[in-house]
């Protein structure tokens, strides 16, 4: 296994069989951790990018089974900011030193290009990156996000087996889930993706493929987080997903994509009361804390337990801060593009980046 790692750190690469290895051998954890950390170093150093999160809206169109905000669930509390809401949020975020801004939100019809574009130049005028997470939309919508201002987008596949998902996603697509990461790159944005590890019917080799998926997708930002049970969706009694299998994930991808942003999820720490920082040394260069105000932030519940929803944006800044520095690493000043520069690199016609 030793080996493995080892060529793994050289080459960035392993067939299926040797991600599969990896992946089952559970001796290794240790080893596959610090190769990972050694790695984030090398390649980006010792800074950790802030990202504020604004939960803008709970409301969902989909039906997923892992997720609080599914459409059929009656029992949460519905809510969907308003402009005024999420520029205050933004404002606020920037006062805090916020350099990027996340606007997620569930599949909400409500948010058309109409409504949206107006609300995307307003914060880009605040001198922010913006990454958006609001699901699947057609090329077109993509590209008028992008030419408002938006400069990431993060759409989670969560799993590359095309049953699982549409049996765990029922009434959406796998191939346009697939579709839509490609108009994203087609649109021009640093393109982010993820899994959930742990869900039910999900194997080890399903694992694998989603490594190697992400690896082909180039993506430049992937966010791996521990599948836990939502009490409000029909999965409410299946198995927690496992802390170190999901970390596992995350220093492989750290390893096979040694210069993306990998952030330390809350899920982790949901799990371990110490798991974004334990995240941040096995590859992690992300922390995404919530600017969301008020009750809004316990109502964003796509599972339970999440951390902080008691807290203000002003103490998560103060202790994440914290946090970061009390591991000997500084938060960084810039806006945490994957190049460090001030937009996404250009790609050629096949989607690879040009240097």
């Amino acid at each position: 296994m030793n080996k493995l790692i080892e060529k793994l750190k050289k080459e960035h690469l392993l067939t299926r069989e040797e991600l599969i290895e990896l992946l089952k051998d559970d001796s290794i954890n240790e080893e596959l951790y610090k190769a990972a950390d050694e790695v984030r170093d090398k390649t980006l150093g010792n800074e950790v990018h802030l990202r504020g999160l604004i939960e803008f809206t709970n409301i969902c169109k989909r039906n997923c089974m892992y997720c609080g905000l599914r459409r059929d669930n009656k029992i949460i509390k519905r809510y969907r900011l308003t402009e005024e809401e999420i520029l205050d949020f933004a404002e606020k975020a920037v006062s805090y030193g916020y350099r990027t801004l996340v606007l997620q939100g569930g599949e909400d019809p409500y948010f058309t290009v109409e409504r949206l574009v107006p609300l995307i130049k307003k914060i880009k005028a605040l001198g922010v990156a913006i990454t958006l997470s609001i699901g699947e939309r057609s090329l077109e919508e993509y590209k008028a996000f992008k030419e408002a201002g938006a400069d990431r987008f993060l759409l989670r596949i969560e799993t590359t087996d095309k049953e699982l998902y549409e049996k765990l996603d029922p009434g959406m697509s796998h191939e346009n889930r697939k579709q839509c990461l490609r108009d994203l790159r087609t649109a021009g944005y640093e393109v982010g993706s993820g899994a959930l590890v742990g869900l039910p019917g999900q194997t080890i080799e399903s694992l694998a493929d989603d490594l190697l998926y992400f690896k082909e997708l180039d993506a430049d930002m992937l966010g791996i987080g521990p599948f836990i049970p939502n009490e409000e969706t029909p999965l409410k009694d299946c198995k927690t997903g496992d802390f170190h299998l999901a970390l596992k994930m995350m220093a492989l991808i750290r390893l096979l994509l040694p210069d993306i942003n990998i952030p330390a999820t809350t899920a982790m720490e949901t799990l371990d009361k110490n798991g974004r920082t334990i995240a941040l040394q096995c590859g992690a260069n992300v922390v995404m804390p919530n600017v969301t105000e008020g009750e809004y932030r316990a109502l964003y519940k796509l599972y339970p337990g999440k951390i902080c929803i008691g807290d203000t944006p002003a103490h998560c800044r103060g202790c994440v801060t914290g946090k970061i520095r009390a591991i000997n690493r500084v938060v960084s000043d810039g806006y945490g593009f994957r190049d460090n520069g001030s937009g996404p690199k250009k790609r050629d016609e096949n989607g690879k980046r040009v240097e």
